[in-house]
């Protein structure tokens, strides 16, 4: 498994240990999004993130 996919995961557990300090019922449900779409890059190697902006017209290094 690769840096930035370890990286992906390890981020979506924090974000996740922050929503679950804070209180499920507490949070915004948008909050939920990030760390569900970092968890699946992590997992599959698919980044949501990079294909929305690659279609947007970003350019970037292709990487993922």
């Amino acid at each position: 498994m690769s840096a930035i996919r370890i990286l992906f995961i390890f981020m979506a557990a924090v974000i996740s240990t922050g929503i679950w300090l804070s209180g499920y019922n507490q949070v915004h449900w948008l909050l939920y999004i990030p760390p569900a779409a970092l968890l699946f890059a992590g997992i599959t190697g698919i980044c949501p993130g990079y294909m929305l902006f690659s279609r947007l017209g970003f350019k970037g290094g292709d990487k993922l």
